[in-house]
């Protein structure tokens, strides 16, 4: 049985934890908050830019012959892009990334496409190379305030891959911020734009009533094809810079739930050590009076 000092110097070594758990959630909440802000901030603009690229491809028709906008005849390689974070300490934030990546790989691979890996975060480029994985190209240290100069960077060198033939579709990987304590798994194609997730997302439907406001068709100047490729790139490039900023709210997110979990859990141990103390204790008290009662019955 472990003595009264050895007890006491575990529940302050566990006191010292749970101050360490309870900083690091203050400091992810403050954090999460800019995030959320920053979110808030990009949704409308990003928002307009899928709309306005998707109003393109529809007005264009036939897709402008320009290599950015062309669907490769067969898909051989597959770029995977995986979102996560610099650190850990996050709970099944960064695992969960590398799990989805992973298991798409798989799939891919079985059906005769080979995946290459992109990692933007060290934790993701990490997992990737020790599971034998190494990523083509990683991206790492702004996640915890990534700017649009670093989605910029990233989109660069995917739609290179694509354009030179390195990769025939482009698909992406990120925490989706649904809340603190709720992250989502988010899966999209980027490119080719004929397969792109920004095809299949829903209008909000038209009021059916009498008084409906009908839409106004929008003239493009110059033509839809060149705006189209124009915008794709932008597109692009907003795609993954939401995606950067949603990742971060989720990591901030998750990090402030898994230090409350270890704050709580410590607070529970230090319950445990302190009744185990004061049991030893009890258990010392009662032994000295045993010897005491002992040597009296000796002594008369």
């Amino acid at each position: 049985m472990p003595s009264q000092r050895d007890v006491r110097n575990r529940i302050e070594s566990v006191k010292n934890i749970q101050t360490i758990t309870r900083a690091m959630q203050m400091v992810a909440a403050a954090r999460l908050r800019r995030a959320e802000q920053r979110i808030d901030d990009l949704r409308p603009y990003a928002d307009a830019i899928r709309r306005m690229t998707r109003q393109a491809a529809e007005a264009a028709g036939a897709v402008p012959s320009l290599p950015i906008l062309q669907q490769h005849e067969t898909v051989a390689n597959v770029g995977l892009l995986l979102v996560a974070g610099d650190r850990g300490l996050a709970g099944a934030f960064n695992s969960q990334i590398v799990r989805a990546g992973v298991a798409a790989g798989k799939e891919s691979q079985a059906s005769g496409v080979s995946p290459i890996y992109f990692a933007s975060g060290r934790r993701p480029a990490s997992s990737l190379a020790f599971r034998g994985l190494t990523p083509a190209e990683s991206f790492v240290g702004f996640t915890d305030r990534p700017a649009f100069a670093d989605a910029r960077r990233i989109a660069s060198r995917l739609i290179a891959a694509y354009v030179d033939g390195d990769v025939d579709r482009v698909e992406i990987f990120y925490n989706g911020y649904v809340s603190p304590i709720t992250q989502v798994v988010r899966r999209e194609t980027l490119l080719p734009l004929q397969q792109a997730s920004i095809l299949g997302d829903d209008e909000p439907e038209a009021e059916t009533s009498a008084s409906a406001t009908v839409k106004p068709v929008p003239d493009y100047e110059p033509d839809p094809a060149e705006i189209l490729a124009r915008l794709v790139p932008d597109y692009v490039e907003v795609s993954i810079f939401r995606a950067l900023l949603e990742s971060t709210a989720s990591e901030h997110g998750a990090r402030m739930s898994a230090m409350r979990n270890a704050t709580e859990n410590a607070g529970t141990l230090i319950g445990d050590l302190t009744l185990q103390m004061n049991r030893a204790r009890q258990a010392a008290i009662t032994q000295e009076i045993m010897e005491v009662v002992a040597g009296a019955e000796g002594v008369s």
